[in-house]
């Protein structure tokens, strides 16, 4: 039976506790160059960033009669084929997924978070089976109350569809007293969270561009991982 009321935290997994551009971008690459398509440039593939695959294959001109093909070839090699540099341990390979690194601080900053009494949960738009080997394989699996994603079929793809199932899956009462913020970098985790009646405070280091926080309405944005507990803190006391 779930104790009310609860302060839970939303987070985000990439851009916000890892940096898992490369392991994205070169999933991305793979995925253009087998469908026998132009590679995006660089600033579109950093774009990959954030939304659902499936949002940016089509912004990317892939037809609806090739996306489930296009997602699956992404998936392979994000996932399961280990073709990739592993840059925690030069001389081998990984799959996308392990292309990745937690940004320094974030543990810690972790950790301040569940000694002071907030419910930590995971809310990512990456399928959810990706989600778990990444946060056990970087060890955020101990530092978290919880661990949601998307789905593998169109069902939950989408930022406020991630965060309703996780809502729903620890039983989240705003009747009873719970709170919930949203902790993310891009435009997904502010607009999926507003949709869901929630604030976001926006990460300067991750991968939003310039602009585009400020633009989508985050409650606040803070520059450093050193600010995260500060900054949940003070939203949950101003409630």
């Amino acid at each position: 039976m779930a104790q009310h009321p609860r302060n839970v935290v939303l987070l985000d997994l990439d851009g916000t506790l890892t940096k898992s551009d490369q392991g994205i971008i070169q999933s991305v690459v793979k995925t253009f160059e087998a469908l026998g398509r132009p590679v995006p440039d660089d600033a579109e593939l950093h774009r990959f960033i954030g939304p659902a695959i499936s949002e940016s294959l089509q912004r990317n001109h892939v037809p609806d009669d090739e996306l489930d093909h296009a997602i699956a070839i992404y998936r392979s090699y994000y996932a399961d084929k280990a073709v990739f540099d592993d840059p925690n341990n030069p001389g081998e390979k990984v799959p996308g997924r392990f292309v990745n690194v937690v940004f320094p601080g974030i543990p810690e900053q972790l950790t301040k978070l569940r000694a002071d009494g907030y419910f930590l949960a995971l809310a990512s738009c990456k399928p959810e089976y990706q989600c778990h080997p990444i946060c056990e394989r970087f060890h955020l699996t101990p530092l978290l109350d919880g661990i949601y994603g998307a789905s593998t079929d169109s069902s939950r793809l989408d930022k406020d569809q991630v965060i309703r199932y996780c809502f729903e899956s620890i039983g989240f009462d705003s009747a009873a007293g719970d709170r919930a913020l949203m902790i993310g970098d891009r435009y997904t985790d502010i607009d999926g969270a507003r949709a869901c009646g929630v604030d976001t405070i926006g990460c300067r280091w991750g991968y939003a561009p310039a602009g585009e926080m400020e633009e989508h309405g985050a409650y606040r944005i803070i520059e450093r991982v050193d600010e995260i507990e500060p900054a949940v803190n003070a939203y949950f006391a101003a409630r």
